[in-house]
This record gives structure tokens, C-alpha cells and sequence, in this order.
């Protein structure tokens, strides 16, 4: 579904990703590893056309979509989960989801109701602000709303940063539902072991190098390489 050739994304004249390459099947949850600034964020972002790289390619569906800006790629069913939330603060929870419904309303599509089966905290809160909401909360709104657009890929940054114990848990539950719904997912998340365990494969950046590609089992098995790269 996705395949990042050999991508070099700048900030300014500050070069912090070098030819990085990654791909993604249709059905997959791969994760993105690494240590804080090695690039992670910087990937995903570069995928949205949020800081388009200045070569290499971006493929998705056999289009490449490199240089695209953020809303052309969104339409073309690339959904993006960023790291700090971004909801509507003066908007229902309800109201939030409803501005996002996009595409297939289907069977198969994500629908109000269907978000509502599988995050019932957003039923049960469905009237309130956003503003008013916790960290978690925000959270299962943020990928709720992402899915309400029936996006084809969900770019997934850091989904449990900041978020209490039992918080973690219930997202990283929700994560693990859309895999065996079969949603396609790139996980970018700071705790390998919580990401590990619901991928299929995973991808390591250091110093915005690629360093590892692999299946997340062989990753879990390796703690020499875990320690070395993830300082676990």
C-alpha cells in the first residue's frame, strides 16, 4: 500500500532523514521505532506532505504522492493521528466525529455508530466539549475522528505519550481491535514493547538512519540490538 524510497527530509538547512526507505502492506500494523529525535515524527510527517522531503519517493496505491500538500494526500485516504491531539476544543465530542465523516459509509465503512461500538466511552460522552476532556479521552477521539474519514493507512504518532497507565492500555486495546479489523497502520511509538506486541513488522531510525527492518518477533527476541538502538 505504501513504500518510502530513499526519502531526505530537511528542517531548513538542518538534514535530519537520510534516504529513508520503509513499506507497508494492505492489512499490516508496522511499527516505527527509535529514541527521541531520531526521526520518527519527522517519517510521518514527511508521509502527510506536512515537511515534504526534497528527494526520494512516496508511493501510496502506485501514485506517488511526495511534494503533495497534506489535504491532497488526506483525500487520497492517508489518515494522520498527530502526536498532540489537535481536536476541535469548542466542539462536541459528537460534532467532532460528525466533521470528519468522509467516504464509505457502508458495510465496511466507519460510521457514527460503528465508531461508537468500539470506543462506547465516546457514546457515553458524546455531549461534551472538548476542551473539557482528558488526556486520554482526546486521545480515542483523535484516532476515532482519523477513522471517521475511512482513511485506507492511519499514521498513528505516539498514541499513549502522556496518557496514565490505565489509559495506555485501554488505546493500545483499541490499537490491537483495529488490527484484527484489519485497518492498515504505521505506529510510531515511544515504548517498543506496547508497539511490538500488536505489529506484524517494525522499523528502527537512529540519527535519522534506518538501521533495522524486520519482522517485530525476530525485534523481540533480540534484546542486544533492543538495548543498543532503543536503550531498552
Amino acid at each position: 500500500m505504501l513504500t518510502v524510497e530513499k526519502i531526505n527530509t530537511f528542517y531548513g538547512e538542518a538534514h535530519t532523514l537520510f534516504d529513508v526507505t520503509l513499506e507497508i502492506q494492505e492489512g499490516e500494523v508496522v511499527a516505527l521505532l527509535g529514541r527521541n529525535g531520531a526521526g520518527k515524527t519527522t517519517t510521518i510527517r514527511s508521509i502527510m506532505g506536512l515537511t515534504p522531503p526534497r528527494a526520494g519517493k512516496i508511493i501510496f496505491k502506485g501514485e506517488d504522492i511526495a511534494g503533495l500538500p497534506p489535504y491532497a494526500i488526506a483525500n487520497k485516504g492517508v489518515g494522520f493521528v498527530p502526536d498532540n491531539r489537535r481536536i476541535f476544543p469548542n466542539l462536541t465530542v459528537k460534532r467532532n466525529l460528525e466533521i470528519a465523516r468522509k467516504g464509505n459509509g457502508g458495510k465496511e465503512g466507519w460510521t457514527l455508530e460503528r465508531i461508537y461500538e468500539h470506543f462506547p466511552k465516546l457514546r457515553e460522552i458524546e455531549s461534551r466539549m472538548g476542551e473539557v476532556l482528558s488526556g486520554g479521552e482526546q486521545q480515542m477521539l483523535t484516532i476515532a475522528r482519523t477513522l471517521m474519514g475511512n482513511p485506507a493507512l492511519v499514521l498513528l504518532d505516539e498514541p499513549t505519550e502522556g496518557l496514565a497507565p490505565i489509559m495506555v492500555r485501554e488505546v493500545m486495546k483499541i490499537v490491537k481491535e483495529l488490527k484484527e479489523k484489519g485497518e492498515t497502520i504505521l505506529l510510531v511509538e515511544q515504548n517498543s514493547t506496547l508497539a511490538l506486541s500488536v505489529s506484524q513488522r517494525a522499523y528502527i531510525l537512529e540519527n535519522g538512519h534506518m538501521v533495522f527492518s524486520g519482522l517485530a518477533d525476530e525485534l523481540i527476541e533480540n534484546m542486544d540490538l533492543r538495548q543498543k538502538y532503543l536503550g531498552v
